[in-house]
Protein backbone atom coordinates (compact mmCIF):
# COMPACT_ATOMS: atom_id res chain seq x y z
CA UNK A 1 0.00 0.00 0.00
CA UNK A 2 1.47 3.33 -0.84
CA UNK A 3 -0.64 6.69 0.56
CA UNK A 4 0.26 9.37 -1.20
CA UNK A 5 -0.56 13.33 -0.93
CA UNK A 6 -0.37 16.63 -3.22
CA UNK A 7 0.87 18.83 -0.16
CA UNK A 8 1.13 22.22 -2.37
CA UNK A 9 -0.51 22.86 -6.05
CA UNK A 10 0.73 26.21 -6.34
CA UNK A 11 3.57 27.65 -8.47
CA UNK A 12 5.70 30.63 -8.17
CA UNK A 13 3.64 32.20 -5.48
CA UNK A 14 1.79 30.92 -2.42
CA UNK A 15 -1.82 31.69 -2.54
CA UNK A 16 -4.37 32.08 0.58
CA UNK A 17 -5.50 28.59 0.03
CA UNK A 18 -2.63 27.38 -2.24
CA UNK A 19 0.43 26.26 -1.26
CA UNK A 20 3.78 25.90 -2.99
CA UNK A 21 4.71 22.19 -4.84
CA UNK A 22 5.08 19.48 -2.76
CA UNK A 23 3.86 16.12 -3.14
CA UNK A 24 4.43 13.48 -0.33
CA UNK A 25 4.34 9.47 -0.25
CA UNK A 26 4.45 7.26 2.75
CA UNK A 27 5.27 3.42 2.69
CA UNK A 28 6.49 0.46 4.47
CA UNK A 29 6.45 3.39 7.63
CA UNK A 30 9.13 5.44 5.44
CA UNK A 31 7.73 8.77 4.23
CA UNK A 32 9.56 10.61 0.46
CA UNK A 33 9.11 13.95 -0.25
CA UNK A 34 9.46 15.60 -3.91
CA UNK A 35 9.93 19.09 -4.15
CA UNK A 36 9.69 21.25 -0.88
CA UNK A 37 8.49 24.47 -1.64
CA UNK A 38 7.30 27.19 0.92
CA UNK A 39 4.97 26.41 3.21
CA UNK A 40 5.13 22.17 2.66
CA UNK A 41 6.23 22.15 6.68
CA UNK A 42 2.49 23.87 7.16
CA UNK A 43 0.88 21.53 4.58
CA UNK A 44 2.36 18.52 6.63
CA UNK A 45 0.73 19.63 9.61
CA UNK A 46 -2.52 20.38 8.05
CA UNK A 47 -2.69 17.18 6.52
CA UNK A 48 -2.09 15.52 9.66
CA UNK A 49 0.84 13.43 8.75
CA UNK A 50 4.33 13.49 10.46
CA UNK A 51 7.34 14.88 9.53
CA UNK A 52 9.97 12.34 11.67
CA UNK A 53 9.41 9.44 9.03
CA UNK A 54 10.34 11.44 5.97
CA UNK A 55 13.71 9.88 4.89
CA UNK A 56 14.57 10.88 1.31
CA UNK A 57 13.32 14.37 -0.24
CA UNK A 58 13.94 14.92 -4.25
CA UNK A 59 14.17 17.56 -6.02
CA UNK A 60 13.52 18.94 -9.62
CA UNK A 61 15.49 22.04 -10.25
CA UNK A 62 16.51 25.03 -7.36
CA UNK A 63 14.10 27.11 -8.50
CA UNK A 64 12.85 28.49 -5.03
CA UNK A 65 9.17 27.56 -5.40
CA UNK A 66 10.50 24.17 -5.16
CA UNK A 67 12.80 24.65 -2.22
CA UNK A 68 12.28 27.38 -0.49
CA UNK A 69 10.44 25.44 2.35
CA UNK A 70 13.86 23.36 2.46
CA UNK A 71 15.38 24.88 5.74
CA UNK A 72 12.39 25.41 8.03
CA UNK A 73 11.69 21.60 7.45
CA UNK A 74 14.87 20.40 8.41
CA UNK A 75 14.85 22.73 11.87
CA UNK A 76 11.36 20.78 12.41
CA UNK A 77 12.69 17.73 11.85
CA UNK A 78 15.82 18.23 14.12
CA UNK A 79 13.04 19.62 16.81
CA UNK A 80 10.90 16.12 16.89
CA UNK A 81 14.79 14.58 17.88
CA UNK A 82 15.25 12.89 14.48
CA UNK A 83 18.97 11.19 14.71
CA UNK A 84 18.60 9.33 11.63
CA UNK A 85 20.19 10.20 7.94
CA UNK A 86 18.37 12.11 5.52
CA UNK A 87 19.01 11.41 1.94
CA UNK A 88 18.61 14.43 -0.26
CA UNK A 89 18.30 13.68 -4.33
CA UNK A 90 18.64 16.69 -7.03
CA UNK A 91 20.60 17.41 -10.07
CA UNK A 92 23.95 18.70 -9.77
CA UNK A 93 24.63 21.24 -7.37
CA UNK A 94 22.73 19.92 -5.21
CA UNK A 95 25.06 20.05 -1.87
CA UNK A 96 26.14 23.50 -2.43
CA UNK A 97 22.80 24.84 -2.73
CA UNK A 98 21.22 22.88 0.01
CA UNK A 99 24.95 24.30 2.01
CA UNK A 100 23.34 28.11 1.41
CA UNK A 101 19.95 27.26 2.56
CA UNK A 102 21.38 25.80 5.60
CA UNK A 103 23.16 29.15 7.00
CA UNK A 104 20.02 29.60 8.89
CA UNK A 105 19.76 25.57 9.82
CA UNK A 106 23.34 25.23 10.29
CA UNK A 107 23.36 22.67 13.30
CA UNK A 108 21.24 19.15 12.67
CA UNK A 109 21.22 16.27 14.97
CA UNK A 110 21.06 13.95 12.17
CA UNK A 111 23.32 13.84 9.18
CA UNK A 112 22.71 14.33 5.56
CA UNK A 113 22.97 12.06 2.58
CA UNK A 114 23.68 13.79 -0.80
CA UNK A 115 23.22 12.06 -4.40
CA UNK A 116 23.46 14.25 -7.28
CA UNK A 117 21.97 13.25 -10.60
CA UNK A 118 24.78 13.98 -13.29
CA UNK A 119 23.36 12.28 -16.18
CA UNK A 120 19.86 12.15 -18.41
CA UNK A 121 18.67 9.10 -16.57
CA UNK A 122 19.71 7.37 -13.17
CA UNK A 123 17.74 4.62 -11.29
CA UNK A 124 18.41 4.51 -7.58
CA UNK A 125 17.10 2.04 -4.86
CA UNK A 126 15.89 3.03 -1.85
CA UNK A 127 13.49 2.75 1.02
CA UNK A 128 11.52 0.09 -0.76
CA UNK A 129 11.01 2.02 -3.99
CA UNK A 130 12.94 2.15 -7.55
CA UNK A 131 13.13 5.80 -8.08
CA UNK A 132 14.05 6.84 -11.80
CA UNK A 133 14.92 10.45 -12.38
CA UNK A 134 14.37 11.90 -16.39
CA UNK A 135 15.72 15.02 -17.46
CA UNK A 136 12.92 17.40 -18.80
CA UNK A 137 12.90 20.63 -20.64
CA UNK A 138 12.71 23.60 -18.45
CA UNK A 139 15.22 26.88 -18.61
CA UNK A 140 17.16 25.28 -15.78
CA UNK A 141 18.22 21.95 -15.30
CA UNK A 142 15.41 19.66 -14.41
CA UNK A 143 14.33 16.41 -13.58
CA UNK A 144 11.03 14.21 -13.79
CA UNK A 145 10.82 11.08 -10.66
CA UNK A 146 9.07 7.66 -11.53
CA UNK A 147 8.16 5.76 -8.55
CA UNK A 148 7.82 2.33 -8.46
CA UNK A 149 7.23 -0.63 -5.95
CA UNK A 150 7.79 -3.79 -7.31
CA UNK A 151 6.33 -7.02 -6.84
CA UNK A 152 8.10 -10.12 -6.64
CA UNK A 153 6.49 -13.62 -8.25
CA UNK A 154 3.94 -15.59 -6.08
CA UNK A 155 6.05 -17.90 -4.30
CA UNK A 156 6.06 -21.62 -5.31
CA UNK A 157 6.18 -24.58 -2.88
CA UNK A 158 5.52 -27.29 -5.19
CA UNK A 159 8.43 -25.90 -7.18
CA UNK A 160 10.83 -25.75 -4.12
CA UNK A 161 10.02 -29.51 -3.18
CA UNK A 162 10.36 -30.26 -7.06
CA UNK A 163 14.33 -28.78 -6.75
CA UNK A 164 14.60 -30.24 -3.65
CA UNK A 165 15.25 -27.43 -1.94
CA UNK A 166 15.69 -27.96 2.11
CA UNK A 167 12.47 -25.94 4.28
CA UNK A 168 14.45 -23.61 6.38
CA UNK A 169 15.64 -21.69 2.81
CA UNK A 170 12.21 -21.49 1.57
CA UNK A 171 11.90 -18.10 3.68
CA UNK A 172 15.07 -16.34 2.74
CA UNK A 173 14.42 -17.85 -1.07
CA UNK A 174 11.27 -15.88 -1.02
CA UNK A 175 12.51 -12.48 0.40
CA UNK A 176 15.04 -12.38 -2.63
CA UNK A 177 18.31 -13.98 -1.62
CA UNK A 178 20.42 -16.80 -2.67
CA UNK A 179 21.59 -19.32 -0.38
CA UNK A 180 24.81 -21.85 -0.48
CA UNK A 181 24.45 -24.76 1.39
CA UNK A 182 27.29 -26.84 3.17
CA UNK A 183 27.87 -28.99 0.10
CA UNK A 184 28.47 -26.00 -2.04
CA UNK A 185 25.07 -26.12 -4.24
CA UNK A 186 23.24 -22.86 -4.85
CA UNK A 187 19.45 -21.95 -4.57
CA UNK A 188 18.37 -18.55 -6.04
CA UNK A 189 14.90 -17.10 -5.60
CA UNK A 190 14.12 -17.54 -9.37
CA UNK A 191 14.21 -21.51 -8.36
CA UNK A 192 10.68 -20.96 -6.16
CA UNK A 193 9.13 -17.66 -7.43
CA UNK A 194 6.80 -17.13 -10.20
CA UNK A 195 7.02 -14.30 -13.06
CA UNK A 196 7.22 -10.37 -11.07
CA UNK A 197 4.29 -9.17 -10.58
CA UNK A 198 2.41 -5.75 -11.37
CA UNK A 199 3.53 -3.31 -8.69
CA UNK A 200 2.32 0.30 -8.13
CA UNK A 201 3.97 3.33 -10.40
CA UNK A 202 3.63 7.26 -9.64
CA UNK A 203 5.35 9.61 -12.30
CA UNK A 204 5.64 13.28 -11.22
CA UNK A 205 7.20 16.01 -13.79
CA UNK A 206 6.40 19.79 -12.93
CA UNK A 207 8.09 22.52 -14.84
CA UNK A 208 8.76 21.83 -18.52
CA UNK A 209 7.65 21.34 -21.46
CA UNK A 210 5.90 17.84 -23.14
CA UNK A 211 8.72 15.86 -24.21
CA UNK A 212 9.36 12.13 -25.17
CA UNK A 213 10.83 11.12 -21.79
CA UNK A 214 7.73 11.79 -19.86
CA UNK A 215 5.85 9.57 -21.89
CA UNK A 216 8.31 6.54 -21.75
CA UNK A 217 8.85 6.61 -18.23
CA UNK A 218 4.65 7.58 -17.44
CA UNK A 219 3.79 4.83 -19.66
CA UNK A 220 1.44 2.51 -17.61
CA UNK A 221 1.28 4.56 -14.03
CA UNK A 222 -1.01 4.19 -11.78
CA UNK A 223 -0.89 7.65 -11.24
CA UNK A 224 0.69 10.62 -13.20
CA UNK A 225 0.92 13.90 -11.42
CA UNK A 226 1.56 16.94 -13.63
CA UNK A 227 2.50 20.30 -14.22
CA UNK A 228 -0.62 22.14 -15.80
CA UNK A 229 0.67 25.92 -15.08
CA UNK A 230 -2.37 27.27 -17.88
CA UNK A 231 -5.71 26.10 -18.60
CA UNK A 232 -6.99 29.16 -20.96
CA UNK A 233 -5.57 28.28 -24.38
CA UNK A 234 -4.28 31.61 -25.41
CA UNK A 235 -1.54 31.33 -22.76
CA UNK A 236 0.18 28.34 -25.18
CA UNK A 237 3.05 30.77 -26.07
CA UNK A 238 3.53 32.19 -22.99
CA UNK A 239 4.04 28.53 -21.82
CA UNK A 240 6.36 27.94 -24.75
CA UNK A 241 8.63 31.10 -23.58
CA UNK A 242 9.06 30.15 -20.19
CA UNK A 243 8.91 26.21 -20.54
CA UNK A 244 5.95 25.49 -19.03
CA UNK A 245 3.07 23.00 -19.89
CA UNK A 246 -0.91 23.93 -19.87
CA UNK A 247 -3.82 21.70 -19.32
CA UNK A 248 -4.06 20.33 -22.42
CA UNK A 249 -0.45 19.50 -23.41
CA UNK A 250 -0.63 17.62 -20.12
CA UNK A 251 -3.81 15.55 -20.69
CA UNK A 252 -1.92 14.51 -24.44
CA UNK A 253 0.82 13.59 -22.54
CA UNK A 254 -1.33 11.10 -20.09
CA UNK A 255 -3.26 9.55 -23.19
CA UNK A 256 -0.28 8.57 -25.13
CA UNK A 257 1.44 7.46 -22.03
CA UNK A 258 -1.96 5.63 -20.98
CA UNK A 259 -1.97 6.37 -17.40
CA UNK A 260 -4.33 5.27 -15.18
CA UNK A 261 -5.51 8.90 -13.91
CA UNK A 262 -3.88 12.33 -13.98
CA UNK A 263 -3.65 14.98 -11.12
CA UNK A 264 -2.82 18.48 -12.59
CA UNK A 265 -0.44 20.72 -10.25
CA UNK A 266 1.47 23.86 -10.27
CA UNK A 267 -0.60 26.03 -11.29
CA UNK A 268 -0.32 29.75 -11.94
CA UNK A 269 -1.17 32.32 -9.76
CA UNK A 270 -3.27 34.05 -12.47
CA UNK A 271 -5.51 30.70 -12.52
CA UNK A 272 -8.09 31.12 -9.89
CA UNK A 273 -10.66 28.62 -11.19
CA UNK A 274 -8.94 25.86 -12.96
CA UNK A 275 -11.95 24.03 -12.50
CA UNK A 276 -13.65 26.18 -15.57
CA UNK A 277 -11.46 24.24 -18.14
CA UNK A 278 -11.51 20.49 -16.42
CA UNK A 279 -14.52 19.74 -19.37
CA UNK A 280 -12.35 20.60 -22.20
CA UNK A 281 -9.37 18.50 -20.90
CA UNK A 282 -11.67 15.85 -20.11
CA UNK A 283 -12.15 15.28 -23.66
CA UNK A 284 -8.60 14.78 -24.76
CA UNK A 285 -7.89 12.12 -21.31
CA UNK A 286 -11.16 11.46 -19.03
CA UNK A 287 -9.49 10.60 -16.23
CA UNK A 288 -7.66 14.09 -15.27
CA UNK A 289 -8.54 15.27 -11.91
CA UNK A 290 -7.82 18.65 -10.22
CA UNK A 291 -4.70 18.41 -7.88
CA UNK A 292 -5.25 20.74 -4.37
CA UNK A 293 -3.34 20.77 -1.97
CA UNK A 294 -4.20 18.28 0.32
CA UNK A 295 -5.63 15.59 -2.42
CA UNK A 296 -4.64 12.10 -1.28
CA UNK A 297 -5.26 8.58 -2.42
CA UNK A 298 -4.02 5.25 -1.09
CA UNK A 299 -2.91 2.81 -3.59
CA UNK A 300 -2.85 -0.87 -3.65
CA UNK A 301 -1.28 -3.84 -4.92
CA UNK A 302 -4.22 -5.11 -7.59
CA UNK A 303 -5.37 -8.91 -6.12
CA UNK A 304 -5.20 -11.87 -8.16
Amino acid sequence: MLDICLLGSGGMMPLPRRWLTALMTRYNGSSLLIDCGEGTQVAIKEKGWSFKPIDVICFTHYHGDHISGLPGLLLTMGNAERTEPLTLIGPKGLERVVNALRVIAPELPFPLRFIEITSPEQVLEIGGYRITAFRVNHNVICYGYCLEILRQGRFSPENARAEGIPLKFWNPLQKGQTIQDLDGKIYTPDMVLGPPRKGIKVTYTTDTRPVEAIVRHAQDSDLFVCEGMYGEKDKLEKAKEYKHMTFYEAAALAKEARVREMWLTHYSPSLIHPEEYLNEVRKIFPQTMLGKDGKSVELNFEEE
